[in-house]
């Protein structure tokens, strides 16, 4: 499924296009207080992105109605001036396919997202696709679905787009977890050219630290959504008694006693499959590293070998033999990719975080049920 994602939303995308020589400008073409907002050729670099409260919402809600998989979607919005506002949001169906209709699903995502955002347009919404928002838990976000589909948007969108990773996990605990990502300069240099071998990484100084970088995130709301929220949390009454019309308040919640030990069972048991997946992926690459070394070393000895008898003819005055093309001779293999081994690393380093802060609360709250 991570390939049909990212295919999907390339063919959804835009194509880069060249962008036209512009036009002289009349005197009074952009205000001088705009002309830093306006940042039409993308020069201001995001340092904020900031989500509607409604987008928040919509997020939520869409991770609750897939629990059994990973939520995705497209954000809308507009930058301005270094900050990134994300203003709507629509989900992606989620598809189960096997590998012969994967085709089938890559039109079937295309024409949906492209019918979502003309949809949009003729309503005069934001139809400016800002980047995507994908769900996880536990803190494991390193995948090879969320590389590919962030790698598409900044190749295609203006200023690169972002990806808002939505923990669920954290957001059952009581704490709605939104982070904001954006790939390095550095990995996608190495990712362009395909090349994640152990050179590569040195050149590009690339751990799995530096795959993915964070921008900040804050939360915009308005007074109608703030309103709304509160009429959740209280009963309105008329008269002393209670409004027909009215919502109900929201139900007292016992869910932050709760000392969390199913969560770290999980914890652990995605830890552990982790590991046991990153210890396999080295073993491949270490078998691999053989396998070169040993074809190497074949090729090697041949040409001293022929050095050896070319000299020896040389000595009798013989006509060396001619060079041949090692390659052909010796079929060695290339250097496998360590890309795989960084995102495990990164997955790992996601739970090992998330399982600390999550069993530091657990920690507390058994020793105040003990003393209670």
């Amino acid at each position: 499924m991570a390939t049909s994602m990212a295919a999907a939303l390339a063919a959804s995308l835009p194509a880069p296009q060249a962008t036209p020589a512009p036009a002289a400008p009349a005197p009074e073409a952009i205000p001088a207080s705009m002309a830093k907002a306006v940042d039409i050729e993308a020069e201001i670099p995001i340092t904020c992105v900031q989500i509607d409260g409604l987008v928040m919402s919509k997020i939520m809600k869409h991770s609750r109605d897939t629990p059994t998989s990973s939520a995705h979607g497209l954000l809308t919005g507009l930058d301005l001036d270094g900050i990134l506002e994300v203003s709507n949001s629509f989900a992606i169906p989620h598809h189960t396919s096997n590998a012969d209709d994967d085709d089938k699903v890559h039109k079937s995502v295309a024409r949906y997202q492209s019918s979502m955002l003309r949809a949009l347009k003729e309503v005069q919404g934001d139809d400016n696709v800002v980047g995507f928002y994908q769900t996880t838990t536990l803190g494991a976000l390193f995948s090879q679905s969320l590389i590919d589909t962030q790698a598409i948007y900044q190749d295609r969108l203006r200023h690169g787009g972002v990806i808002v990773v939505h923990d669920v996990s954290q957001t059952a605990r009581g704490n709605p977890s939104f982070r904001a990502f954006k790939l390095s300069a550095s990995f996608m240099d190495a990712y362009r050219k395909a090349n994640f071998s152990t050179t590569s990484l040195i050149n590009h100084r690339l751990t799995f630290s530096a795959i993915l970088e964070e921008i900040p995130v804050r939360v915009r709301t308005n007074a109608l959504l703030s309103s709304f929220l509160g009429t959740l949390s209280t009963s309105s009454s008329v008269g002393g008694l209670e409004s027909a019309s009215s919502p109900a308040p929201l139900d007292r919640s016992w869910r932050v006693l709760d000392v969390g030990q199913a969560g770290t069972t999980r914890h652990l048991e995605q830890l552990g499959d982790a590991i046991d997946n990153y210890r396999t992926e080295e073993g491949n690459v270490a078998y691999m590293t053989r396998q070169i070394g040993r074809e190497k070393q074949k090729a090697e000895t041949y040409v001293a070998k022929r050095r050896e008898e070319n000299a020896a003819r040389a000595a009798q005055g013989l006509a060396p033999l001619p060079e041949e093309d090692v390659s052909r001779l010796f079929k060695i293999p290339q250097e496998p990719s360590r890309l795989e081994s960084m995102l495990l690393l990164g997955r790992m380093d996601g739970l090992a975080a998330s399982l600390e802060g999550s069993a530091s609360t657990s920690l507390v709250k058994m020793y105040g049920a003990k003393a209670a």
